[in-house]
């Protein structure tokens, strides 16, 4: 199966690079990175760390014969991006693995038109830790009543741009589901000043952001007298790589359609 990663020279783009390479079973056959970027016409062997390396694959800018080179496309870009990729792919019929976060509803609703001719996988997180824990998230809300109010807890590194996290919002949505709920009519996602007593059945948000934490998220249940927290904690971006790999494999034998990492891992 012959993959291909868009925004190739960032952090998760170069982790994609590194665990396409050494998954058996798949190829890396092409990268992608924006126009005037300075590793267009550069390696992507060496971006993904293989210095020595006597494969090559040229980082390009053009869209097209990227796409054209691949059977899947894995992208952790940011939304326009993602979007301007989708619609391309679609037109292909090809499969396109979907991390970025930041997507609004808007952006969610054009990938589920692209995805009538295309295998779009859509995530907040590729981690398979993750993913089992939005499965016991909802299981949880659904058996714990709104007199235990749900705070998620959500700490990423100092370069990240948007809060609260991807993740924290699929948390959140796992919740809402779980009660039976709309996430945006029962959210909140910052306090400040004086506020007044939580209101019952609301679902809370903490944005931490320092150093080089990958990723760590808490979900919190607290009543009188106990609490239950479910936490994850990420210590290397692999995790990510390694489910969008596994997800590219898992869509060449499903039709067209949009699917998250639940369905790749039968939750």
């Amino acid at each position: 199966m012959k993959i291909g990663v868009a925004g190739a020279a960032g952090r998760m783009g170069r982790m994609n690079l590194s665990q396409i390479i050494s998954t058996d079973g798949v190829q890396l056959a092409s990268a992608l990175e924006m126009k005037d970027s300075e590793f267009v016409g550069k390696n992507a062997y060496q971006l993904a760390g293989y210095t020595l390396s006597a494969d090559f694959i040229e980082v390009t800018d053009d869209i097209d014969e990227f796409i054209t080179k691949c059977d899947a496309v894995i992208d952790f870009t940011a939304p326009a991006s993602t979007l301007n990729l989708a619609k391309k792919i679609a037109e292909k019929g090809k499969i396109h693995v979907v991390g970025t976060t930041g997507m609004t509803k808007d952006d969610e609703a054009k990938l589920r038109e692209y995805a009538n001719s295309a295998r779009i996988i859509y995530a907040p997180n590729m981690s398979i830790g993750v993913n089992v824990l939005l499965a016991l998230v909802e299981k949880a809300a659904s058996i714990l009543d709104d007199s235990y109010d749900i705070e998620i807890v959500e700490m990423h590194h100092n370069k990240k741009v948007d809060a609260p996290s991807g993740t924290a919002l699929g948390l959140g949505k796992a919740a809402a589901k779980g009660r039976e709920v709309a996430l945006d009519k029962v959210w909140c996602k910052s306090r400040d000043g004086n506020t007044g007593a939580r209101p019952k059945g609301e679902i809370g948000f903490a944005t931490l952001r320092g150093g080089d934490v990958v990723g760590d998220h808490t979900v919190i249940f607290a009543t009188d007298g106990e609490r239950v927290e479910i936490t994850h904690k990420a210590s290397s971006r692999a995790v990510f790589a390694k489910g969008a790999v596994r997800a590219c494999i898992w869509a060449k034998e499903n039709k067209p359609g949009l699917y998250n990492m639940i369905d790749v891992l039968g939750l």
